[in-house]
């Protein structure tokens, strides 16, 4: 049977979106559904309409267009409810496609959950400051002619209007943010519903095996505490981490490091930040136990990789870490590459100092957001190591916030099709074998270390020491 809303069947709603847009706001909100709730053109543009259809629907997301082709919005996961107060949502968000395709999504994230908006009877907004449907006029009202540059947006009574009061909730550039055309020629509402993964109730066979035992994370961490590089001349094998700003380098090592002291630690600065927490190469060796001795390797942190020039880790300075150039503790200069000395670059780098892996970590919520530019600086080292015969594997970070199924029971990490699909959209991206992706949560928020977090990053800490391996055999050893 067709859902109605009032005399509309809502199967009778069409969305303006692309099927690859709707891909990219599915991106930013992980394994869901939407639903058309609400279009002004068909139901109106007053807050009355808006509030019969949208009310009360959960978590909704808000799709704006304008004359000038801009398509952007907001997302908050408290439902309307008339309440006439402020209300606190960490989840809001704000979105915009930007390019000449409208296929690259720009997500501004919220800087106080506590204003992201005001629910009262108008129509739906965005930190109390920016409204659409402001008087009921089908334009973009700002109240002051300097707010263009910074606030965020809400949406408000009965014509697609935005007024922009500008505040702190959320801070956007409007000639970004939707290019500073104040005529919109459309509204739409989406139902936000987290989809549940038909393969978990049907208990189907993993697509990948994992032992989730304690026997098994016993074994992982004695072949691990005994493994020996093939080759004497290395006593320790070199680990280097790569990523965005934020993709979880420094938790990976705070979480080997966790399980190795039987405690959560964190040594490497780790955290949410616009831009990347570690500006030195920091070489973190691994201690077995407080007392124990050093285990056969060492992870190699770096700064985050940021899309713009002038930003983030430079090529030439991953070049210099891979060929082990870069001491420790070295400070990143964004602007300028690492210079080794005269001395150090006129005869080559031992084999210990070298790279012997390396692993891009990648934020498995953030993989349809990747940036044409990320991906081509990515694509760049990927040469890069290459030419260098390194072996490579990434790690795809954060899969419990990705999909709520594996937020629910990590064991579900390789029975759902979400994180399959993630994962061969990584290796489509970044140009490595889908055996070669391995899906990873690390301890970010817990007080205890937990068996089926261990076992994940255990299996992925032995991958990288196999593929060491590999690369040790296949070096000349003149």
């Amino acid at each position: 049977m067709k859902k109605r809303l009032g005399n509309l069947s809502l199967d009778s709603l069409t969305s303006d979106l692309t099927k690859e847009q709707r891909k990219q706001l599915c991106g930013l909100l992980g394994n869901v559904e939407l639903t058309l709730l609400y279009k002004a053109s068909v139901h109106g543009y007053r807050a009355s309409a808006f509030h019969q259809r949208c009310d009360h629907q959960g978590p909704t997301l808000l799709v704006a267009y304008n004359r000038s082709g801009y398509i952007f919005g907001g997302y908050t996961s408290v439902d309307y409810t008339q309440s006439y107060h402020n209300i606190t949502d960490e989840s809001a968000f704000l979105f915009s496609f930007q390019g000449v395709q409208r296929s690259n999504t720009l997500c501004i994230k919220i800087n106080s959950g506590h204003t992201a908006r005001y629910d009262d009877a108008g129509g739906p907004n965005f930190g109390d400051q920016l409204y659409f449907c402001y008087n009921d006029q089908p334009v973009v009202y700002n109240q002051s002619v300097n707010a263009f540059s910074s606030g965020s947006f809400s949406f408000s009574s009965a014509t697609p209007v935005v007024y922009n009061q500008g505040g702190a909730a959320f801070t956007v550039n409007a000639a970004t943010l939707y290019g500073n055309d104040t005529q919109l020629t459309e509204c739409e509402v989406y139902k936000v519903e987290q989809k549940k993964d038909p393969q978990i109730s049907a208990k189907v066979k993993p697509w990948r095996n994992v032992q989730w035992t304690a026997k098994r994370r016993d074994e992982l961490m004695k072949m691990i505490r005994n493994y020996k590089p093939m080759m004497t001349s290395v006593n320790q094998i070199r680990i280097l981490m790569i990523g965005p700003v934020g993709a979880g380098k420094s938790s990976f090592f705070n979480s080997i490091n966790s399980i190795f002291m039987g405690r959560i630690t964190s040594k490497a600065m780790s955290g949410s930040a616009g831009t990347s927490l570690t500006t030195q190469f920091r070489t973190y060796p691994v201690k077995d136990g407080r007392e124990g001795k050093p285990l056969p390797f060492v992870l190699c942190d770096t700064m985050g990789l940021e899309e713009q020039s002038g930003a983030g880790l430079d090529i030439e300075d991953i070049s210099n870490i891979l060929q082990g150039h870069v001491p420790d503790r070295y400070k990143f200069n964004p602007t300028s590459s690492f210079q080794p000395d005269e001395q150090k670059a006129s005869k080559p780098a031992s084999l210990q100092e070298k790279i012997h892996c390396v692993v891009y970590v990648i934020d498995a919520t953030k993989i349809s957001l990747m940036s044409d530019k990320l991906e081509e600086k990515l694509a760049a080292i990927r040469r890069k190591v290459n030419s260098l015969g390194i072996p490579q594997m990434v790690l795809m970070a954060k899969v419990d916030e990705a999909c709520p199924d594996v937020e629910e029971d990590l064991q579900n990490v390789y029975i759902t099709s979400y994180i399959k699909t993630k994962v061969q959209e990584v290796s489509s991206r970044l140009g490595v074998p889908v055996s070669c992706v391995l899906p990873v949560k690390n301890y970010s928020q817990e007080l205890e270390l937990e068996l089926n977090c261990d076992v994940l990053l255990l299996t992925a800490l032995q991958q990288m020491l196999n593929f060491a391996d590999d690369y040790l055999d296949d070096v000349d050893p003149v």
